[in-house]
């Protein structure tokens, strides 16, 4: 069975980049009969820093070394596939999505056109009731430089994309799953920072899920801003988007379907996989807040049960999370400005 990791959510130290992927990159130009010396040497990784197994890079030093050695070796795909990847593939790509009326329109091009630069992998957007997923079906052996240079090669695609998509809503977009066709590595710890949410080994493909709803957000870019991200395109990746379009929407569903768990910010922060700090702050830079997107809830819920149920008030106002008749009655006419029999009157009840 595939072994799911934990959920708990992670701060990423200075410095999560696993060496492995640093070590590579290094045997891709080892195969071109390249010297990586100086891609090393910008990126400031010394050769005994290389060679410890457990060691980790920063973010900056991924990045540095990562387009130093995409252009010296002109392949952004960093010798994973059968054919090189010219230095530039990846903007086409995004370039060629960027008309997309949404999201969805926008994936299922990007993976379309993905097949146009390799046949060793086939991307594909697929909807479902557990929400939308970007699985990798693999068509050639990614594992014949070996493992460590097949499971780069499907880390660097589904990273690629989802930052992508990120950038396109301008919307952190919270994994639901993330999911490898290969054992845990050593390094297994450093995907909670990679892929936000809970990752999987040794499963039946790669693939990463996400909530359907955000397949219909509108693309927020143009042409002017796909040229500016492109100077810096490879730091591209959720951790930068604290802003999720989605958020509102998440938190009133987990008080309407969960009303018994949501009593508390810590109750809903844990439904959604956050800190409750983090709610409150993403919640803020939403312009919403969470008491009033309790009192929504609340208020359409006591409306409902008051239309359509002949339940005494004091039942509908315990159904709604109040203690007493009359907090619920003065909290009702606040939303309302009538009483709840005077909203029953009104409704002809």
């Amino acid at each position: 069975m595939p072994r799911a990791a934990s959920r708990q959510a992670a701060v990423p130290p200075s410095a999560a980049t696993p060496m492995a992927f640093a070590r590579v990159m290094v045997a891709a130009y080892q195969r071109q009969g390249q010297n990586p010396a100086d891609a090393l040497g910008l990126a400031q990784i010394t050769p005994s820093k290389l060679q410890q197994i457990d060691a980790r890079i920063t973010a900056h030093q991924m990045e540095v070394l990562s387009g130093a050695a995409m252009q010296e070796l002109d392949d952004e795909g960093l010798g994973a596939f059968s054919r090189k990847l010219p230095w530039g593939s990846y903007g086409m790509l995004a370039r060629a999505s960027l008309t997309s009326p949404d999201l969805g329109v926008a994936l299922k091009r990007w993976c379309r056109h993905h097949a146009l630069l390799t046949q060793d992998i086939h991307l594909e957007l697929l909807e479902s009731a557990a929400g939308a997923a970007i699985v990798i079906e693999e068509r050639a052996d990614l594992g014949r430089h070996g493992q460590a240079a097949r499971e780069f090669c499907l880390v660097h695609v589904l990273r690629n994309i989802h930052g992508l998509a990120s950038w396109y809503i301008d919307s952190r977009i919270p994994l639901l799953a993330a999911r490898f066709p290969f054992p845990a590595p050593p390094h297994a710890e450093a995907y909670r920072f990679m892929f936000p949410g809970p990752p999987t080994f040794d499963a039946a493909r790669a693939e990463i899920r996400f909530d359907a709803r955000y397949l219909a957000l509108p693309l927020r870019r143009d042409e002017k801003a796909l040229k500016q991200m492109l100077q810096r395109a490879l730091p591209l990746t959720v951790l930068q988007y604290r802003r999720d379009r989605l958020l509102v929407q998440q938190v009133r569903q987990a008080l309407t379907a969960h009303p018994e768990q949501t009593h508390s910010a810590e109750g809903i922060a844990e439904l959604l996989h956050m800190s409750a700090r983090t709610l409150h702050r993403q919640l803020k830079e939403e312009g919403a807040s969470l008491q009033e997107l309790k009192d929504e809830v609340r208020c359409e819920r006591a409306k409902e049960l008051l239309y359509r149920s002949g339940k005494p008030v004091k039942q509908v106002a315990a159904a709604v999370g109040f203690r007493n008749e009359k907090s619920f009655i003065r909290a009702f006419r606040q939303w309302t400005g009538a009483s709840p029999a005077e909203f029953r009157l009104a409704a002809g009840m």
